[in-house]
């Protein structure tokens, strides 16, 4: 998943159920050319991206090497975790609101976009060879990445809890899954948010939360669907998307990884020092700026997850949660 290994703090901004459901389910998704699917999300090759004209002065903060180049060599996570990053329905063209910001960037720069797709810990090992200029991953930034790269954020960093339709039961805190079996991706924040959890209930007194690791997300949903496990901890774009287009599943709670009074975020990820973070962050204020930024989110169901202004390096979650 495109969250491996992303570190996790012990506070949490929680949101009430009442406003998830509402985000959840609005209107149909448009796609860019602004016809309403069926399916609510445009998943064909035909991807019609938002993009905006090359900024002269933008383009100008690219490095001399990429700009000779021509292209914006992006990593991205292979696999299907949809919408961030997944394959259309040719099994091959690479989709979703992580490729279509890339692409956005790129076009603000008067750059190609070409992307990588490589399993999640493989973009940090490109970035740190050169191999990859930027990492669009679903990259929460943290202050020991911050260490190596330089991060322009682009939106908030939540988890959610997602059950089977027709749940009645809300989480709002570790009380409200003790005792309840819950499925999570192994080696990720939202491991470690539940473990966080059940240390505190079973200190509490209350009783242990079922951790459950499956391989697939298919066998997480055929477990939730058959009453095996309660509900299914992983990132909130991932649970409303699935929420809105398989109608069988809802969300019951979600989460901000971050200290208190911080709020998570995720970012354009690049190699420290090398002349393209600036770039990055001005070119997504740029976007946010011109409307096309809320539009890509708007696409695929993410514009509760938009920030009003894209930062450069800002405070993290903590080195001593990693």
């Amino acid at each position: 998943m495109s969250v491996l290994i992303r570190p996790k703090l012990a506070a949490f901004a929680l949101v009430t159920a009442a406003a998830l459901t509402l985000s959840a389910c609005g209107s149909s998704a448009t796609d860019a050319s602004g016809s309403t699917s069926k399916e609510r999300f445009n998943t064909s090759t035909d991807q019609n991206r938002y993009a905006a004209p090359e900024v002269a002065s933008l383009a100008a903060e690219v490095p001399a090497a990429i700009r000779a180049r021509g292209t914006l060599e992006v990593g991205n996570s292979k696999g299907s975790t949809a919408p961030l990053t997944f394959f259309a329905k040719d099994n091959k063209t690479l989709i979703g609101v992580e490729p279509d910001t890339a692409y956005a960037i790129a076009s603000v720069l008067g750059l190609k976009v070409h992307y990588n797709p490589v399993s999640f810990e493989q973009i940090f090992v490109g970035l740190d060879s050169g191999k990859y200029d930027v990492g669009v991953s679903n990259i929460t930034v943290t202050e020991l990445r911050k260490q190596k790269y330089d991060m322009a954020t682009y939106r908030k960093d939540e988890q959610a809890f997602e059950a089977k339709k027709g749940t009645h039961w809300r989480v709002t805190g570790p009380g409200d899954v003790a005792g309840r079996t819950i499925a999570v991706p192994t080696g990720t924040t939202e491991e470690k948010v539940l473990l966080d959890w059940n240390a505190e209930n079973v200190k509490a007194g209350r009783k242990p939360i079922d951790v459950k690791y499956y391989q697939d997300e298919s066998a997480v949903y055929l477990a939730l669907q058959s009453g095996q496990i309660d509900a299914y901890l992983h990132p909130s774009p991932e649970s409303r998307y699935h929420s809105m287009t398989s109608g069988q599943t809802q969300v019951i709670g979600t989460l901000s990884g971050a200290q208190k009074d911080l709020q998570g975020l995720i970012a354009a990820t690049t190699k420290k020092n090398n002349g393209l973070g600036k770039a990055l962050n001005d070119a997504i204020n740029y976007l946010i700026e011109k409307g096309v930024y809320r539009k890509i989110l708007a696409r695929w169901g993410l514009t509760s997850d938009a920030v009003t202004t894209s930062q450069l390096n800002p405070p993290g979650l903590s080195l001593k949660d990693k």
